[in-house]
């Protein structure tokens, strides 16, 4: 039987989440170990950005998360700000810019941002064993045993940083919502997030055949309650539905059997020229959308949504329609496309400012397995490092 290797601190999964949570228990002092089954750390964080790795977001606040308990993601997103991660990149040296809406990405690789936490973890004494495939996670006389396929290992303190179930051909697996049931913790559902929407019957036959084509619209969920968000971002049209950031940021709050609502044409009137020109028909209301349409989705949709008449009320309604177009999505991508996973371990049963769980001393879930789901734009990064931090200094 392999030795037992003893630690102050087991860490499952070298994401970003479980390496930051390994440096900053590290830098405190603390012998900490970080399983992962993969043959490389950090592969969503080098695949993430277009490969330029959108680290955070300057604006980022609770309401850019979604989650059963709203208010939970609110300690720890204090304690670690934007802000503080800025830091941390300055001090490595990492030049950066600003995109669209507060969203920070490397002028370089997103590798750069995976080796600061490495070399982070080295600066910490942190131990990163790779290609570990868990066989066994228990608890046994106050120490947590973690049995892999060649070591066993010990530690008062295990923190899960093990994902969610997006992109399963990355590592992607259910170890940590597995972990949790085992524990005896509550699973909030999961489904895809940050994911394309799929289309069927009619509306795809109609739209699928534009696919590459895109528009800034306005997206929302329709007849969402309280406070939804809408989205104002590029639609793109796909072979198989709708993607493009306005349509992956509505998807985490889309649910099957409801509608999107989409404005296609956001601040514009669309048929102002119809109502004060003199002439009235579909080769103008046809221009009239081009002002504001590619030239074939404006085609298409009109086609679809032939004015039933020229008076001002028919003008009216085709206004409203071009500013609340109903679509009913089939469902989505999928787990393989989707950025994030949405739910998770129930934030009730954890500690908002450690991660602890409430019940369970000593065992702590951070970043994407807990049921706290950032929108699209450096939020799900931040709510890694924010959670990563709070476990790490409790450790």
């Amino acid at each position: 039987m392999a030795m037992r290797r003893k630690f102050d601190a087991l860490v499952l999964g070298a994401g970003a989440a479980g390496l930051l949570c390994a440096a900053e228990a590290g830098r405190r002092g603390r012998r900490v170990a970080v399983l992962d089954h993969a043959e490389q750390a950090g592969k969503k964080i080098l695949i993430s950005g277009g490969g330029r790795c959108n680290f955070t977001n300057l604006h980022c606040g609770a309401e850019n998360f979604i989650s059963a308990n709203p208010h939970f993601a609110k300690s720890a997103l204090a304690r670690y700000t934007p802000g503080d991660f800025i830091a941390l990149v300055e001090r490595h040296g990492i030049a950066y810019h600003e995109k669209t809406l507060g969203q920070l990405f490397c002028d370089g690789s997103a590798r750069e941002i995976l080796e600061m936490l490495e070399e982070e973890c080295r600066a910490g004494g942190v131990e990163i064993f790779l290609k570990s495939r868990i066989r066994e996670v228990r608890r046994a006389d106050g120490l947590f045993i973690v049995r892999t396929e060649a070591a066993e290992f010990e530690a008062p303190a295990l923190v899960v940083a093990t994902g969610g179930l997006s992109i399963p051909k990355m590592g992607a697996t259910a170890l940590g919502y597995d972990i949790a049931r085992e524990f005896g913790l509550k699973i909030i559902p999961t489904r895809p997030g940050l994911v394309p929407l799929t289309l069927s019957g009619k509306e795809r036959e109609r739209y699928c055949e534009l696919a590459g084509v895109s528009a800034e619209v306005v997206a929302s969920v329709e007849g969402a309650e309280g406070d939804a968000p809408a989205f104002r971002e590029k639609m793109l049209i796909t072979h198989r539905g709708l993607s493009g950031p306005a349509i992956l940021q509505i998807s985490s709050y889309w649910k099957k059997g409801k509608k999107l609502r989409m404005d296609l044409a956001p601040g514009r009137d669309v048929t102002a020229a119809l109502r004060e020109g003199k002439v009235r028909n579909l080769a103008v209301a046809r221009r009239a959308l081009e002002e504001v349409l590619p030239k074939r989705l404006a085609e298409t949709w009109l086609a679809a949504h032939k004015p039933r008449g020229w008076s001002n009320e028919d003008l009216a309604e085709m206004e409203e329609q071009a500013h609340g177009w109903v679509l009913a999505p089939s469902g989505t991508e999928g787990y393989e496309k989707a950025e994030v996973t949405a739910g998770g371990v129930d934030t009730d049963e954890l500690s908002s400012k450690t991660m602890e769980c409430r019940d369970v001393p000593g065992l702590f879930f951070i970043g994407e397995v807990v049921d706290v789901t950032g929108q699209l734009g450096g939020y799900n990064f931040q709510w890694a490092w924010a959670s990563g931090a709070a476990a790490g200094r409790a450790i």
